[in-house]
């Protein structure tokens, strides 16, 4: 069966002299794996160069429930990127977005919410004029939400510090080492009141930034079972500290 669907490539892996397998986050089958054939030849540069870590693209695919690995019979560009090829900040956020989401999605069945909040944070963040900084952090909270973690509660007088164990502001200090101060706390809640478009406007210092990205993981890890290391975070900080 034939399927039109658009993506967002989460990785490719070399496979024989010429052919690549990918994965793929689809709009129509949620997460799936194909095989492409070509476009590690000379003939194929232009396909190749389709199937970067986080591009966006229209596919045509050939879809079997019964297989694992199918193949792309067609693939263009759904969307060219304008600013993250040319901004390293830009593009080390969007790798780390694309290894977050291929490490914490799991499912092979269709979500067009999650996939439309993967898509327009791709392409925010490409467009955006404003400061990028906080666009990994924001990113992390919202895909929080679909994944089924969001932080529970508010951060306010009555409530000041997070438990990052059990995913909720709390008035106590929790009966363990999770959980965050309340300045960290407060900037939970503030990237909570926000949105991508606005993110830029949470202040923080640069060491603040550099602690929130370990605490989110933290707290990613307390939540995703068998969550695998992360490593463009460290890419990352480096770039933007």
């Amino acid at each position: 069966m034939l399927i039109k669907t658009r993506g967002i490539i989460f990785k490719a892996i070399k496979y024989s002299e010429t052919s690549l397998i990918v994965d793929i986050y689809t709009e129509e089958k949620g997460l799936r794996k194909y095989i492409i054939s070509g476009v590690r030849s000379k003939k194929g540069q232009g396909k190749a160069s389709l199937l970067q870590v986080m591009s966006m693209v229209d596919l045509v695919v050939y879809e079997r429930e019964d297989k694992e690995l199918n193949r792309i019979k067609e693939i263009r560009a759904g969307h060219v990127f304008q600013g993250i090829p040319f901004d390293l900040s830009k593009g080390v956020i969007g790798l780390f977005m694309a290894e977050l989401a291929r490490k914490t999605i799991k499912e092979a069945t269709p979500n067009p919410e999650l996939f439309q909040f993967l898509w327009n944070s791709f392409l925010w963040l490409d467009q955006t004029p404003e400061s990028t900084s906080n666009i990994h952090l924001q990113f992390m909270i919202e895909l929080s939400a679909f994944l089924g973690f969001i932080p529970g509660g508010n951060f306010c007088q009555e409530t000041p510090l997070f438990d990052l164990q059990e995913g909720v502001f709390t008035d106590k200090v929790p009966p363990h080492h999770h959980y965050l101060d309340e300045l960290y706390s407060e900037r939970i809640g503030q990237l909570l009141d926000a949105q991508l478009h606005n993110c830029h406007q949470v202040s923080m210092q640069r060491s603040e930034r550099q602690q929130m990205i370990r605490h989110l993981l933290d707290y990613y890890k307390l939540h995703v079972e068998h969550l695998q290391e992360i490593h463009s975070h460290l890419i990352l900080q480096e770039v933007l500290g």
